[in-house]
């Protein structure tokens, strides 16, 4: 993918404001290398290096910014699932890293399985980030019925899971809960701000003279 002009700027800005003298030609090759991930991830992440780096702007320093919605090693380890009744929600990295560690939790030894988790993760982590792969998130019910509403409201709540998916795993007294009508109501509420804003932004677009002469 083409790298666009309003990605140039931004590390156009970002070198200046870090007082880091690039040539064109190395602002374009990491344009090009950061053009590969969305727009949500890489502006975040060059805001992060101006207020953040001391030295010299560098690619290595926002691919360690970037912000992908994945949870870092110590909050997944803390959202996997310890024992068969616990429900939980999680990534693809999430669930290939707990395999590694889930016969040393079935062991007892938690250290151990900690140390395993977070190695197997980063590197999973890691290798999706390459491929600029969003994460997917997904659920596992534990045994316990009556612990899962709250995991999966939060995580709707959070955007990590859609509301027709937590629907579907909840019976159906609790589609009608006011738990469950109230994260309804705040996911509608977010969804018709951002088309508002959306729709502002492409009424400004649509009338740049006009903007302009305000």
């Amino acid at each position: 993918m083409a790298p666009t002009k309003h990605l140039l700027k931004a590390i156009a800005v970002t070198a200046e404001l870090t007082d880091t003298a690039l040539s064109e030609m190395a602002a374009r090759v990491m344009a090009q290398d950061l053009a590969r991930y969305p727009d949500a991830w890489v502006m975040p992440a060059l805001v992060r290096c101006r207020r953040e780096l001391r030295g010299r702007l560098t690619l290595a320093e926002v691919l360690a910014r970037l912000d992908d919605g994945r949870p870092g090693a110590e909050e997944a380890w803390a959202l996997i699932p310890k024992d068969e009744a616990t429900t939980s929600v999680w990534t693809d990295e999430m669930r290939e890293a707990y395999a590694v560690c889930a016969p040393l939790l079935s062991e007892g030894d938690a250290v151990a399985a900690r140390m395993a988790f977070k190695e197997a993760y980063l590197r999973n982590m890691q290798r999706a980030r390459d491929e600029a792969r969003p994460p997917v998130w997904t659920a596992t019910l534990g045994q316990d019925p009556h612990g899962r509403e709250a995991v999966l409201l939060e995580a709707a709540t959070k955007k990590r899971l859609t509301l027709p998916y937590v629907k579907a795993l909840l019976p159906p007294a609790t589609n009608a809960s006011p738990q469950l009508q109230a994260v309804v109501q705040t996911v509608v509420k977010e969804i018709t701000t951002q088309n508002s804003l959306s729709n502002g932004d492409s009424t400004r677009h649509c009338h740049p003279k006009k903007s302009a002469a305000n």
